[in-house]
């Protein structure tokens, strides 16, 4: 089985749309995770290369491409340079982490 990375390649916040549709209108940017940060994963659960957990939130809207990569499959065959890579981020609308998944052969 494959070993996959997880790098967080960058973060983004839109205080607009923090002000406007938020309970806390001052949210600001997610503090779960901070662009470098790298998790791995082999199938057996993540084992972290920084301390921390890993948000649920964006774990479900990434561990698709995860499970496809443990496998040994492509990832995003014809969408990416590269089918064993995917650029994915996780579902928050106001302050969205973006994730570099990838499939780490051998």
């Amino acid at each position: 089985m494959a070993k996959v990375k997880v790098t967080v390649i960058d973060k983004k916040c839109f205080t607009d749309l923090q002000e406007q549709y938020l309970a806390d209108p001052k949210s600001g940017p997610c503090g779960m995770f901070e662009v470098g940060q790298e998790f791995i994963f082999d199938g057996h659960g993540f084992n972290t290369m920084n301390e921390g957990h890993f948000c649920m939130e964006a774990w479900d809207a990434i561990s698709r491409y995860v499970y496809a990569a443990l496998q040994g499959g492509s990832i995003m065959r014809g969408w990416t340079n590269d089918e064993k890579m995917m650029i994915a981020c996780c579902n928050d609308g106001t302050r969205p982490v973006i994730f570099k998944i990838e499939r780490m052969d051998g």
